[in-house]
């Protein structure tokens, strides 16, 4: 018996012992995005080691207010130390080799750092951003003075423009690339002599419309005054080994770098990250669900207990192996991770002070198969080592990016053995069964991962064998369908002939219906025959309706997955709204409008002619939904033309309709239109206005009964 309450006490002991080192992991989350920007967990690709503090490093005092992080070709690491002054070098093991901090300058005088912001490292130098004291000073490798590379002398910088260098990149010719903390023009490009060679890459800030007025009768002067309204300065700044250089920028205007994510821009006017080449062209690429922008839910954030809104604030980058690159948000404390292609990998990290959380973010950097992350507030770096799960994507990227497909493909077939949600793995899986001729299971492949282009790709290879196979039918049934709609057209056209030449007399259900065939292709003589003679009915209008609104149902629901991957799609019940809304309010504010002007047309006319001129939907939507099957994504402008063509139809047909219907001149005819349309405009106003009223007194009276409830 003492034996089993002993066992309980140790086991409880080591429960109260886990516990929480087990909340500090399963606090730490990976996970991505879908199509539609919803989360999905995914395997661990990194995992928190540990973390390394000042007095892990032995150093002292401790780090105040650290900027920047870099990792050389040796594995040691470089922070920019900027609240002590200094730059602090540790070896691979994070253990102090020495500080940069005092040095004589070229002038033989002893010279300190104020406010270092940012360092770089090349093959023989260290370049360190002085900020507060407007320079760059470059060190060699053992820490030894080299030069100071001082303020640019060139036209561009004005006597009283502040230099302040935060962030430097070096290319492999010396070239030296500088973000400096007050300069908008962009990235300031000098040569490896320090002598400046001009701008690269200024970002762009949107103007509203307000300011693009004003700024039409604004001096010279102003203009110049207001330049830092149409530029913004970079964060900061890294280089690859091609010289692609790549830039964060935390000062975008909120609502033009929302606007970018939620339309899946491919566009970097107004993207965080950046990538350019040496003349400064972004040249990024953005073939994910969204591009490279950090969060896209930006009115919160997965796995954080607080809501935290607006995009995210990029402040760093870092290169990673076999084109992989990270980006951290220091809104979030998230490390967000892209391949070449510009494809989230995964996210992980949040705020917070357990392991795998950091507070603030302020840089990140790999180091072989680590990834490490400067936290600015807590002053230390958090470790992540890659899993196996890591290894296993870095393989596969290896392997596609050198042509071993086969190998890549088993790669990626591991990957989903860990992760069936990892698109990327059913892109590369597609791509072999491409190769091999298997176009049918690469579209498959392609398909599970929304991946259109690729899909489009093997489409086109698979419908050259099918139409290979079925070479004699396809001509027979396309020549089997145009001769089927030249003999319908023809019946309809002499059925509703012998109709017009019939005297008076009930028309049928089927001759109402039929008659706008005829109305179509002579819209004068079919809109007064309409009208005049009887030839339509409300039952006759109310059936094209109800036939375009199931036009529009088959579109959502039929049309071919390369023109609407999503598979999103509206329901009946809003086809009906999206149609009968719109038919609606034309048909009163044309009769309203025309009442007053003479209109000689009933409300039963107006409806009648509106339901009449939508035969051109059916007609149009249902080939188009069709043709969507056969169609790659390059020949689906096809589907906008025709498209367009059946909008420009309806809208002649309406306008038509409405001419006729109420013996209006053409002139008087386009005044009415666009009355109708301001018309309609005012009925959705005040229809707003009485449902939001209707709303204020539910609440008040729901109100009042719940206090009275609470009285009694």
């Amino acid at each position: 018996m003492k034996n089993i309450i002993r066992a309980a006490a140790v086991m409880f002991v080591l429960i109260l012992a886990v516990t929480p080192l087990a909340s500090a992991y399963y606090s730490y989350q990976t996970y991505t995005y879908d199509i539609n920007g919803n989360y999905m967990e995914s395997p661990d690709a990194y995992v928190p080691d540990e973390i390394v503090t000042s007095a892990t490093m032995g150093i002292t005092p401790a780090l105040e207010n650290p900027t920047d992080l870099f990792v050389d070709d040796k594995q040691n690491v470089y922070i920019a130390d900027a609240g002590n002054n200094r730059i602090v070098v540790l070896n691979k093991r994070y253990k102090l080799r020495f500080y940069i901090e005092k040095f004589t300058n070229s002038q033989g005088v002893p010279d300190t750092f104020n406010n270092p912001q940012g360092v770089f490292v090349t093959e023989n130098n260290i370049y360190v951003c002085d900020t507060d004291n407007n320079r760059i000073v470059v060190f060699d490798r053992d820490a030894k003075f080299v030069r100071i590379v001082e303020k640019p002398i060139a036209d561009e910088f004005a006597v009283d423009d502040l230099y302040r260098p935060k962030a430097v990149a070096v290319d492999r010719s010396g070239r030296m690339y500088v973000v400096s903390a007050s300069t908008y023009q962009g990235i300031i490009a000098m040569d490896g002599d320090g002598v400046f060679q001009g701008f690269i890459g200024a970002q762009k800030s949107p103007l509203s419309a307000w300011q693009i007025f004003w700024r039409r009768f604004q001096t010279k002067e102003q203009l110049d005054q207001q330049q830092q309204n149409v530029a913004s300065e970079y964060e900061n700044i890294t280089i690859d080994k091609n010289g692609m250089i790549y830039v964060t920028n935390i000062n975008l205007d909120e609502g033009a770098q929302q606007a970018a994510i939620t339309g899946k821009s491919k566009s970097g006017e107004y993207a965080p990250v950046k990538m350019l080449n040496t003349q400064g062209n972004e040249i990024l690429k953005r073939n994910g669900f969204y591009p490279p922008s950090g969060e896209v839910r930006i009115s919160n954030s997965a796995s954080t207990s607080t809501s935290i809104y607006g995009p995210s604030k990029i402040v760093d980058v870092a290169l990673g192996p076999q084109g992989t690159w990270s980006i951290i948000d220091k809104t979030r404390s998230k490390i967000f991770t892209y391949d070449e292609n510009g494809s989230l990998l995964f996210i992980f990290g949040d705020q917070g002070s357990q392991l795998g959380n950091m507070e603030t973010v302020n840089a990140v950097v790999y180091m072989g198969n680590d990834l490490l992350v400067l936290d600015n507030t807590a002053d230390n770096i958090t470790v992540f080592k890659r899993t196996e799960y890591g290894n296993i994507l870095i393989s596969a990227l290896e392997n596609q990016k050198n042509l071993n497909y086969d190998e890549a493909a088993e790669n990626w077939r591991g990957i989903l053995m860990r992760n069936n949600n990892f698109d990327e793995a059913y892109v590369g899986i597609g791509k072999a069964y491409y190769r091999e001729g298997d176009y049918k299971s690469a579209m498959e492949m392609y398909e599970a991962a929304y991946e259109t282009e690729n899909y489009s790709t093997a489409f086109k290879q698979q419908r050259k064998n099918w139409v290979a196979k079925y070479a004699l039918i396809v001509p027979l049934v396309v020549v089997v369908v145009i001769v089927g709609l030249y003999f319908f057209f023809r019946f309809v056209g002499k059925r509703n002939k012998e109709v017009a030449t019939r005297p008076g007399g009930r028309r049928s259900y089927g001759e109402e219906v039929i008659f706008a065939f005829h109305l179509m292709m002579h819209p004068f003589d079919g809109f007064w025959d309409l009208k005049h003679e009887k030839r339509g009915s409300i039952r006759g209008g109310l059936t094209w309706l109800a036939i375009a609104i199931a036009s529009f149902t088959y579109n959502g629901i039929g049309t071919a997955y390369l023109f609407n991957p999503s598979r999103g799609y509206q329901s009946v019940f809003g086809q009906i709204i999206s149609i009968v809304v719109p038919v609606g309010l034309w048909v009163i504010a044309n009769w309203c409008l025309t009442t007053l002007f003479e209109g000689e047309g009933s409300l039963k006319d107006i409806f009648i002619a509106t339901c009449y001129s939508l035969v051109p939907i059916p007609l149009c939507i249902i080939p188009a939904t069709i043709l969507s099957h056969v169609l790659s994504l390059s020949e689906g402008k096809v589907l906008g033309l025709i498209t367009g063509v059946m909008w420009v139809w309806v809208g002649m047909l309406v306008f038509f309709g409405s001419q006729v219907t109420h013996d209006y001149s053409f002139m008087k005819n386009i005044f009415t239109t666009l009355g109708t349309i301001i018309g309609m405009a005012f009925i959705m106003f005040v229809a707003l206005l009485f449902t939001n009223l209707i709303q204020k007194i539910v609440g008040f009276v729901a109100n009042i009964v719940t206090e009275i409830s609470y009285r009694i």
